[in-house]
């Protein structure tokens, strides 16, 4: 449906970015990369940025700038026909321009989520660490209590979303995150969300993506005809 169309989403852990995301791909035909799912490739495939990546979160450190980028922008460029929403990258202002340096967005995504919800969100939420499936207790939870639906593996909480390692851990995401967020909006192509729900967000980017898309496509239509 879309030509190129490429967007970006941002927010903290918690705040729905993942659900949003895999929205945008079934309803607007966009692939949904994760930054989390390349990671785990990569490092599942030991490739040489997946080794070294592997080297920080064993040390629970976060994956410099370059080993993220060495590892996503060859795919992206590699993507020349295909639209996507990218999850989790970039989280900082190198990533921000490293990614601008490499293709053109047409829209981010912002979603600012209250602190108390997103304390309450990851309070709930345990993963599957092999394949990094979400599970939230309250509003998506495993069909058996601490066990992945697929692999039948058991659940983990991580340690930063335990309740004292949360307030940190979402107040270093915001001061990261703000140079990246001004980025964007200088470019005019940054859109902010807020709610406690993402159900009553979703309308809303359903329907700034429909308006973006058709004004894209009738750009598109218009240079072709020149």
């Amino acid at each position: 449906m879309s030509k190129m169309f490429r967007a970006v989403i941002m927010g903290a852990a918690g705040s729905g970015k993942g659900t949003i995301s895999e929205r945008v791909a079934n309803s607007f035909g966009l692939q949904h990369l994760s930054c989390g799912d390349f990671l785990r490739q990569n490092i599942a495939a030991k490739t040489e940025a997946g080794l070294l990546a592997k080297t920080y979160i064993e040390k629970r450190l976060l994956v410099p700038d370059h080993v993220m980028t060495r590892m996503l922008l060859p795919h992206l460029e590699e993507m020349t026909h295909q639209g996507w929403i990218l999850d989790g990258f970039p989280r900082t202002l190198a990533q921000a321009k490293a990614l601008n340096s490499s293709c053109e967005l047409d829209l981010v995504i912002s979603l600012n989520i209250p602190l108390e919800t997103l304390k309450e969100r990851l309070r709930h939420r345990w993963i599957h660490p092999a394949s990094g499936r979400v599970y939230n207790m309250y509003f998506n939870p495993p069909r058996v209590q601490g066990v992945d639906d697929i692999s039948g593996e058991p659940l983990i909480q991580h340690e930063g979303d335990k309740p004292e390692a949360l307030v940190a851990k979402l107040r270093h995401y915001k001061d990261v995150a703000k140079p990246v967020i001004d980025l964007y909006k200088s470019k005019g192509i940054l859109h902010t969300f807020s709610d406690t729900d993402t159900d009553r967000i979703w309308p809303y980017i359903s329907s700034l993506l429909s308006t973006k898309i058709q004004m894209d496509h009738v750009d598109l239509q218009r240079a072709s005809t020149h």
